[in-house]
């Protein structure tokens, strides 16, 4: 875990283990005065506007797996997930999305000292770009699809500014709730599951399980999908790839070599635990880290150096970003600085953009068979972007 990271906006994980207050901060500005003192300003955060030529829709699922127990509270008999999925839309509206619900809200700002004056329900006020439910814009053949995974203890939500991005650009984005993963998941009857994995701390075993469960999940949320009419038109299912952030990074990178219908995977400053797949990766697969992630020099090797040689396939990227922390890939490498919370070395709005560009590049490539140049090597236009690995 990064031993660097400081009280910010979330209960947050690079990797898996007890929840404590995270952030993206380096461990100096957590001596600032500003990020000791209390909000007392009510804000009405905003996310960056998507960039591509469509209008993004936005419909929230609740799923029901009934063949398995939900795996983190044995007692509830099914397995219940909310995704949301954002895809493009005939046309746009003046009533956005709701980021998160008031419940969701209130316990993540809980869970921060610095925050305490403000709302409760700040956070669902966030600006997004989505409209809830919109026509969606169908087109021969079907869209390809984009399964999302975010980090642990976070809500789903901290993805949207990067699927509002994809789905603007023409893809179907599934971003799902791994229900007792995140610090609040609020479910349809009105409950607001709160975060029970891994309270017993990081193990090797555990992190198996995590990656076990994520996989379930996401196969059972693509089948779902698939029988469902208004998806199942929508939807390519020979073009689906899958983009995770932290854990959900490392679940993808270990869904990947095993999964009959994923066909590529990018990781989001995913640590992994464990540190090997069960099989070798042989399709397109990218990760894209903090400068902490970039191979070693001290002889003893890091998580990504580890995971490295396993990744076979001919198409393989490994880049850091100059200035960017673990935050700096979500939505909230550009919300904590707007709610008075330290930002990262690296202008949040300025890192989206890095993340949105080689993440679509990605998929442009592996989905749509479109070549992106600014895969290839360093890039006058990101210079903050380092490619390693061979």
């Amino acid at each position: 875990m990064n031993k660097n990271a400081v009280a910010g906006l979330m209960l947050a994980l690079t990797c898996i283990g007890t929840p404590t207050l995270m952030g993206a901060a380096p461990a100096a500005a957590s001596a600032s005065p500003r990020s000791k003192a209390s909000v007392t300003v009510a804000v009405t955060p905003a996310l960056p506007r998507p960039t591509g030529p469509h209008p993004v829709g936005r419909s929230t699922l609740h799923l029901v797996d009934s063949s398995r127990p939900d795996p983190w509270v044995p007692d509830r008999e099914v397995r219940e997930l909310m995704v949301s999925v954002w895809y493009p839309a005939r046309k746009a509206a003046d009533s956005p999305a709701p980021y998160v619900t008031p419940q969701e809200s209130e316990l993540i700002l809980r869970g921060v000292p610095q925050l305490k004056d403000l709302p409760p329900d700040t956070l669902a006020k966030t600006r997004t770009y989505a409209t809830t439910d919109a026509p969606a814009l169908g087109r021969k053949g079907g869209r390809p699809l984009v399964v999302m995974s975010p980090g642990m203890t976070l809500p789903r939500a901290t993805l949207t500014s990067l699927a509002e991005e994809f789905a603007s650009r023409g893809y179907v984005v599934a971003g799902i709730g791994h229900t007792y993963e995140a610090v609040a998941t609020t479910l349809p009857d009105g409950r607001t599951a709160t975060f029970e994995a891994g309270k017993g701390g990081q193990t090797p075993e555990l992190g198996e399980k995590v990656a076990r469960v994520r996989a379930a999940d996401t196969e059972f949320v693509l089948d779902r999908l698939a029988k469902a009419g208004r998806w199942k038109r929508l939807i390519d299912e020979r073009r689906i790839a899958m983009v995770g952030h932290s854990v959900g990074g490392q679940s993808a990178a270990h869904l990947l070599p095993v999964s009959r219908r994923v066909r590529a995977a990018v990781n989001l400053d995913g640590s992994y635990n464990p540190k090997t797949p069960a099989q070798d990766i042989g399709k397109p697969f990218m990760m894209i880290g903090n400068p902490r992630q970039q191979p070693s020099t001290s002889g003893e090797p890091g998580s990504w150096d580890t995971f490295w040689p396993h990744v076979t396939g001919g198409w393989k990227r490994w880049l850091t970003v100059t200035g960017a922390e673990h935050m700096s890939f979500v939505d909230y490498a550009v919300l904590q600085p707007q709610l008075g919370l330290p930002a990262s070395p690296i202008d949040g709005e300025r890192s989206l953009r890095i993340t949105r560009a080689y993440v679509t590049a990605f998929l442009d490539t592996h989905l749509r068979g479109e070549r992106r140049p600014v895969l290839d090597g360093p890039s006058a236009e990101y210079p903050e972007v380092k490619f390693w690995g061979s």
